[in-house]
């Protein structure tokens, strides 16, 4: 599950609190740090929110690679 470290990584890199994320994403801070923790599956609504906040892709979240 290369997302999870990639989701926190990219929060930490934009000095990013896991509240100010969960606003973004319209949830609460407890289940944005259960996708950190990977406790919780990270939905595709919150993978596509996610890269847009980020300008990256959503492979790169994944951490697919052609």
């Amino acid at each position: 599950m290369d997302y999870i470290r990639v989701i926190k990584d990219l929060r930490e890199d934009h000095d990013l609190t896991q509240e100010q994320v969960a606003k973004v994403l319209g949830t609460s801070q407890t289940m944005y740090a259960r996708y950190e923790r990977g406790a919780n599956e990270l939905p595709i609504r919150h993978l596509i929110k996610l890269a847009d906040y980020y300008h990256v892709t959503t492979d790169y979240i994944l951490g697919r690679k052609k």
